[in-house]
């Protein structure tokens, strides 16, 4: 087949203990799904979960220095446990989700909340708040059957050594399978795609210069620096 330029490479995650890299087709995003972040951020704490979208190469594998964007004043870290998926599927039960998953990481959604704020005065959309360039580092994956159990496991963030964000995954309002099946009943999911499952309370500004350490026990740490 002859392209009119150079297809673009495929993004993929390294994965802990293979040689082989998990290809990403998309990268799906939970809003709002702790219920501490959900008050700071002025929402019903039940609410049925929402989703947004960044671009595959918006992914920064491993971390390491992280441009900081153009365009805000006001760029805020957001901690989360991301589900990688080998299995897809619409409609999928509560029951059978979890044996979708083949990975767990651990990711930044990076949130330009200056543009997302004057967004939604507007009711536009979130993209240039959320969707830009390096807006979601993430860790090697680590496969689902080397995870004991994710529910009381600590999920944290640190900004030059002070703690930011701390909880466990209990306090998700919606739990990874529940995610899993609702996503499914408004898209069919496919194997490459990823799922940034929501962050805890304590989201906050961070500056050129920060590095920030994160982490979800059991699952991996990720390190980055912006840059």
């Amino acid at each position: 087949m002859t392209y009119v330029f150079t297809p673009p490479p495929v993004v993929s995650v390294p994965v802990l203990g293979s040689d082989a890299r998990f290809p990403v087709r998309r990268v799906y995003c939970v809003g709002r799904n702790y219920a501490e972040h959900a008050a700071e951020m002025g929402a019903d704490l039940r609410d049925p979960p929402f989703f947004f979208a960044k671009p595959a190469d918006a992914l920064v594998p491993l971390g390491g220095n992280v441009p900081y964007p153009p365009a805000t004043t006001n760029l805020q870290h957001e901690v989360e446990l991301v589900v990688a998926l080998s299995r897809g599927g619409a409609n999928i039960t509560v029951a059978d989700a979890l044996e979708h998953v083949f990975a767990y990481a651990v990711g930044i959604d990076f949130t330009r909340r200056d543009l997302q704020q004057r967004a939604k005065d507007k009711s536009h959309p979130w993209e240039m708040g959320k969707a830009f360039d390096s807006s979601a580092p993430i860790s090697a994956l680590q496969p689902a059957e080397r995870v004991a159990s994710l529910r009381e496991a600590t999920i944290a963030l640190s900004v030059n050594g002070q703690a930011r964000q701390q909880g466990t995954l209990a306090q998700m309002t919606w739990s990874v399978a529940e995610v899993i099946a609702h996503l499914s009943q408004f898209v069919t999911l496919a194997p490459g795609d990823l799922i940034f499952t929501g962050t805890p309370a304590g989201v906050s500004t961070v500056v050129r210069g920060d590095t920030l350490d994160c982490r979800v026990d059991g699952v991996g740490e990720l390190r980055v620096t912006l840059v």
